[in-house]
């Protein structure tokens, strides 16, 4: 099996997707995840691309929400799977897909909630981010996952990736069809880049809900 490599999504980190990296693991993948909290998209792909210049081989990249504007970047990887992700190329920021989807159904897309503080940091409401991204999994593993969360910097809406490597790399899209988070009006925008689309009844946050089925769909394409 090729070696997996696990971007996490803005205001989350590392230990949110223990349960499928442990999982994986006991079946022998070599798994990383490396911590991307609150730097710049051109700092994030560049330490991504180390970690893919540095393996084995070839590895597959699961990328989760914001994390696929760092995946879209990277260059040499086998597989990339974008898991309710951003697919999005050079100039295509997280404020650009929002104006979009503005435009085309008339309508503010949903979002989830945050304020800013005097640092220009983001911060999630935690108010209401128990519905909007962990609203189908179980109160223990959505309490730990919010307790877990973590301010980002306002500039995250202004970022883009440095490539396209969804055009010249095996994709795979996991639609969720309850996503409540940022910008779902635009999914389709995105699945329609990636070479396969895995549509799935849950929330925006599958690798808390569906473990088993990612890590399953994961080997699947290692």
């Amino acid at each position: 099996m090729r070696p997996l490599i696990v971007l996490h999504g803005s205001w989350h980190q590392p230990a949110h997707f223990d349960d499928v990296v442990g999982r994986l693991r006991q079946v022998g993948v070599e798994v990383t995840v490396p911590d991307l909290g609150g730097l710049p998209v051109a700092e994030t792909t560049r330490i991504v691309q180390d970690l893919v210049d540095e393996a084995s081989e070839p590895p597959v990249v699961l990328a989760h929400s914001y994390g696929g504007l760092t995946a879209s970047g990277l260059q040499g990887i086998s597989h990339l799977i974008y898991l309710a992700a951003i697919v999005s190329g050079p100039g295509e920021t997280a404020q650009y897909w929002i104006e979009r989807a503005t435009e085309e159904t008339g309508r503010e897309p949903e979002s989830v909630a945050l304020t800013v503080d005097e640092a220009g940091l983001t911060h999630l409401d935690l108010s209401t981010v128990r519905e909007s991204l962990y609203a189908d999994c179980t109160d223990p593993v959505a309490e730990r996952a919010m307790a877990l969360l973590r301010p980002e910097p306002v500039t995250i809406f202004d970022e883009s990736p440095e490539g396209t490597a969804w055009k010249d790399t095996p994709t795979t899209y996991i639609a969720c069809t309850e996503d409540r988070a940022i910008v779902p009006d635009v999914f389709a925008h995105y699945a329609a880049r990636c070479e396969t689309t895995v549509t799935w009844r849950s929330g925006h946050s599958p690798y808390l809900s569906r473990p088993v089925e990612l890590a399953t769909l994961v080997r699947e394409r290692l």
